[in-house]
């Protein structure tokens, strides 16, 4: 069965997002998807376009999103499991109910010190993804190559850097490979809200609150936990039972379980909750005009970052390597929007249809990536060239080109560094 929903997830998060097939049809075929930002991530089915004639890879700027992770506050486990024994208690739980019940209580030992923690799951995304990036770039991490990986200093982040460096150094021992974490680089490693973004952000988190009470009734939902529609009424916010139940139930898939809580759910209700989340995301982080188009600037200084760093680099004929980045989708999100990669820079304002150009699920999976891949001339002089990867799939760049998915960095670096400067903090 695992190995079913696997490939079921592979195959709907490598559909474009311009893809013909809705949302709808995309969460009906695999309604994992619908998770958002607990879906677990799934090695890429296409193949990378091979590199111009002449060229061949030589560096690898990334950002990373940690693996797969057990929730993060407890009372998402331990409500649950308060709200229904105290039903059971009473006599007011139906038959599923118990048995949800019970795989809440086995589940909830699982969970003891490990709240927020990378899961063996999301360990196994991050060496995969690591051992990808060598199979598809040897030539970036042969010989005297150099690798600076660095952390936000959240335990789950460190150790998917340590996961993808491990196959680095599996593919090359004499790799140099250098691995920090520290306060001194959550600047941009991490959200970085100024106050013109964090006043843009007022009033957010009530537009989604409004399609909440649009979209979503919860009465089937609770109906076939409580058998009694008084005690329902008396004791259980009904909307939000149904919320955290569709978190915890989403996130299963961030573990090594053969039980499927989404099952409590119908289609239509995993594809409502789904475009809520899809929607707050994308008034938080997307080139949006409910955020005053302030939202992919949360991630100002880790673009200003990326940019710095490879001008250092993309001229030293000498040098072969990475720089590698590891934190949250809070900020790879953003940094997608601030990229425009793909379609993901344009503005939708229509939210009622937003899931037509907006999934969610294809931009910040567990362990989701962007990778910048460089390409030089293997003998003489010649244009830098580059091309984007979104979760390893190859997307456009905002620039011109004759030759994609690759484009001369000097346009894409003149493009950035001009947005930045145009940019008032």
């Amino acid at each position: 069965m695992r190995k079913f929903l696997s490939s079921v997830i592979l195959t709907a998060l490598t559909i474009s997002a311009s893809a013909q097939e809705s949302a709808l049809a995309e969460i009906t075929s695999n309604r994992l998807l619908c998770a958002s930002n607990y879906v677990a991530y799934q090695a890429p089915s296409q193949k990378l376009t091979p590199a111009p004639k002449g060229y061949e890879p030589f560096y690898i700027s990334t950002y990373a999103r940690h693996g797969s992770r057990w929730l993060i506050n407890d009372s998402q486990y331990s409500g649950l499991i308060e709200k229904l024994s105290a039903a059971k208690k009473y006599g007011k739980l139906t038959p599923k109910g118990e048995e949800v019940l019970d795989i809440l209580k086995e589940f909830y030992k699982t969970t003891e010190k490990r709240l927020g923690d990378l899961t063996p799951v999301g360990e196994r995304q991050h060496h995969g993804i690591g051992k990808r990036m060598t199979q598809n770039f040897p030539e970036v991490f042969r010989g005297n190559a150099q690798v600076d990986a660095r952390s936000t200093v959240v335990i789950r982040c460190m150790l998917s850097m340590v996961a993808e460096c491990e196959e680095l150094a599996a593919f090359n021992p004499n790799i140099r490979i250098h691995n920090d974490a520290s306060q001194k680089f959550q600047r941009y490693l991490n959200q970085s809200i100024t106050p013109k973004v964090a006043e843009a952000m007022k009033g957010i988190n009530e537009i989604p609150e409004t399609y909440r009470q649009k979209w979503v009734d919860p009465e089937r939902f609770v109906s076939q936990l409580f058998n009694d529609k008084k005690y329902i009424s008396d004791n259980i916010n009904s909307h939000s039972l149904m919320q955290n139940f569709f978190d915890v139930a989403g996130n299963m898939q961030s573990h090594d379980v053969n039980y499927s809580l989404l099952d409590l759910f119908t289609t239509d209700e995993c594809y409502n909750l789904w475009r809520i989340k899809n929607i707050s995301y994308y008034l938080r982080y997307g080139n949006s005009k409910y955020n005053k188009f302030e939202g992919p600037y949360h991630q100002y200084n880790l673009l200003e970052n990326i940019i710095e760093t490879c001008d250092t680099i993309v001229n030293n004929r000498s040098f072969n390597g990475a720089t590698m980045r590891f934190g949250h989708e809070v900020c790879l999100m953003p940094l997608v929007t601030l990229l425009e990669l793909g379609d993901y820079g344009k503005t939708f304002d229509d939210l009622d249809k937003l899931d037509e150009h907006w999934r969610n699920y294809k931009i910040y999976p567990m362990a989701s990536n962007v990778q910048l891949v460089f390409f030089r001339p293997k003998k003489g002089n010649g244009d830098i060239l580059v091309k984007g990867l979104l979760n390893e799939v190859e997307v456009s760049l905002p620039a011109k080109t004759d030759t994609y998915p690759y484009y001369k960095w000097s346009d894409l670096a003149e493009y950035y560094r001009n947005k930045l400067k145009n940019y008032s903090k």
